[in-house]
């Protein structure tokens, strides 16, 4: 074992100059702790706890979090206590320990509606530090690796759980990397025939489309070293589930499937990325319809990056273009931004970075049905956005289908509750249209005004529909 602890220091050390005492004595401390315990697997306990600090590490957080990692089972399968813990350690670990083990306690229960309710209070109850999500997303995504070892029901409920809740979940932090690997992993369980199928089509295409992804980026590289743009690239297949989603969405095959591929163009500056794009356009054929800017209108998770797809010797290639930071910020998130307490590197901008997930928890208390917590999650985490100006120039961002309902009640919830009628683009529209980037949608409201049950109808946000809902219900209203 004590090659784990020699491997989890030496990765560490590669991004850190913290001190890795405390990692240490958190190692030798949990080692202990669970030394007579054994998982499913027959593999000792404690390796779990390894392989979730692991994970951790690829996402280059602090010591407490890699401490607080290797102890996170301990209150809940030891004799030891939270006590105990901010006794030998300190008090961020005791409380990021507490937090996990208050996670693990609600996803004891088993119904739907448990589920749901429980979820909305572990997100509430860990706000206050986002590091114990991020602990508690590497724990399942080492569970999930292990899944064979529970029987087949057990596997599909874990399964359904993780790409239902646990994927976006990460993908609403942004950490594209963990919900990439999330989705892959619960689709083998819960669609075994299909996800077979998949992984062998991409094997048996894989020589094929090596081979043209090397010469794209050949291509590629000759252009951008001719313009002189700094960068360098990555070049990636789909992961198996988008396939799948797309598989499905578009009621096609795996074999008419062309958008296999796709590049990330890394550069230094904004500037950059757009000469990146001006000579990327200027060279090869883009595809009509499938440019998108991600920079200049960034998503609510923080993304940013160009995106446009390339025709290249008769295949569809997705580009991507993005600077390092916002690099770093796609692959880990909201873990590439927080307070690491790296010597100077902390950064000064962290707070506003991080408000948009603070005020989406905020959102939730709110919403006191579970459905209505769970609606919430799965549509506003839908990550497709429209820009939509007010009459002033400023800009909301909406998820895409949202209507002038939602509009208003995000620029107030009062303009909501007395919203009579919408001008987009100088235009009378009704309250069931959908809004499109650049539109400009000036709301009209009226005293009297008030919702009713076909305001239901016309909301496409869950938090608007839970406000309209609250309403209803102080009126008497059965919905």
């Amino acid at each position: 074992m004590q090659d784990y602890l020699k491997e989890i220091i030496d990765g560490f050390k590669q991004y850190s100059t913290q001190d890795t005492a405390i990692i240490e004595k958190a190692y030798k401390f949990a080692e202990e702790a669970h030394k007579e315990q054994k998982r499913l697997t027959g593999e000792p306990f404690f390796i779990h706890c390894c392989e979730v600090a692991k994970i951790l590490l690829e996402h280059k957080l602090d010591a407490d979090t890699i401490a607080a990692a290797l102890l996170h089972d301990t209150v809940e399968d030891t004799p030891t206590t939270v006590k105990d813990i901010e006794t030998n350690f300190n008090k961020t670990v005791a409380l990021m320990v507490e937090g996990l083990t208050k996670i693990d306690k609600l996803e004891s229960t088993s119904t739907d509606e448990e589920t749901v309710e429980n979820w909305r209070k572990m997100l509430i109850s860990v706000s206050h530090d986002i590091r114990i999500i991020l602990i508690k997303l590497a724990d399942r995504t080492h569970n999930m690796k292990t899944l064979d070892a529970l029987p087949k029901q057990r596997q599909i409920e874990k399964a359904q759980e993780t790409i239902s809740l646990y994927a976006p979940l990460a993908q609403r932090l942004g950490i594209f990397t963990l919900k990439n690997e999330l989705e892959d992993l619960s689709f083998k369980y819960l669609h075994p025939l299909e996800y077979a199928e998949i992984v062998k089509g991409v094997a048996a295409r894989s020589e094929n489309l090596n081979k043209k992804l090397e010469s794209f980026k050949n291509a590629l590289d000759a252009v951008l070293n001719k313009e002189q743009i700094p960068h360098r690239l990555l070049a990636r297949v789909k992961n198996y589930y988008s396939i799948y989603r797309k598989m499905q969405s578009h009621e096609i095959p795996f074999s008419q499937i062309q958008d296999l591929l796709g590049v990330r163009i890394i550069t230094e500056t904004k500037l950059d990325c757009y000469r990146a794009l001006g000579a990327l356009h200027a060279n090869f054929k883009p595809l009509a319809g499938t440019f998108t800017d991600y920079i200049a209108m960034p998503k609510m998770n923080m993304y940013q990056s160009i995106h446009t797809t390339i025709i290249y010797e008769g295949s569809l290639i997705e580009v991507q273009i993005r600077t390092e930071e916002m690099h770093r910020t796609c692959e880990y998130g909201i873990a590439a931004h927080w307070r690491y307490k790296l010597g100077s590197k902390e950064d000064p901008n962290l707070d506003e970075k991080l408000n948009w997930i603070r005020q989406w928890i905020e959102w939730q208390r709110d919403l006191t049905a579970p459905r209505e917590f769970i609606e919430s999650f799965q549509t506003d985490i839908n990550l497709k956005q429209v820009f939509v100006f007010t009459p002033q120039g400023e800009v909301k961002v909406l998820p895409e289908h949202a209507t002038p309902l939602d509009f208003a009640y995000l620029v107030h919830s009062e303009i909501g509750e007395h919203y009579s009628g919408a001008l987009v683009n100088g235009k009378m529209v009704k309250m069931t249209y959908e809004l499109q980037s650049g539109d400009i949608c000036e709301i009209q409201t009226r005293k009297n005004a008030e919702p009713t049950r076909q305001w239901l109808e016309a909301a496409k946000m869950a938090r608007t529909r839970s406000k309209i809902k609250r309403t209803l219900r102080t009126k008497g209203i059965e919905i």
